[in-house]
């Protein structure tokens, strides 16, 4: 999943969660009950857990594309030298 598809993912999931609970509270009052609400945020939260957790097709439309090992070959990292011995060789 790239970047674009979490943002995608987090926006959906929000988006999902509180208009399922507007809906289960609307029920559930009209309804008149409890256990209608909570059924119908249930489905809500099972549905928006089918829908945003498994790494779908659509939420990698903008794939990453990292360095090839070849051309990391070519540029070493640098490498951290110790202030304390430079500090060292200034004294003397």
């Amino acid at each position: 999943m790239d970047w674009q598809g979490q943002k995608l993912v987090e926006q959906l999931m929000q988006i999902l969660l509180v208009s399922f609970s507007v809906v289960a509270f609307i029920t559930g009052y009209v309804l008149g009950s409890f256990q209608i609400m909570l059924l119908v945020y249930a489905g809500g939260v099972v549905f928006t857990a089918l829908v945003t957790i498994p790494n779908w097709p659509v939420y990698n439309r903008h794939p990453l594309s990292w360095l090839d090992p070849s051309e990391a070959e070519k540029h070493p990292k640098p490498q951290i030298t110790n202030p304390s011995t430079k500090k060292k060789a200034a004294k003397k």
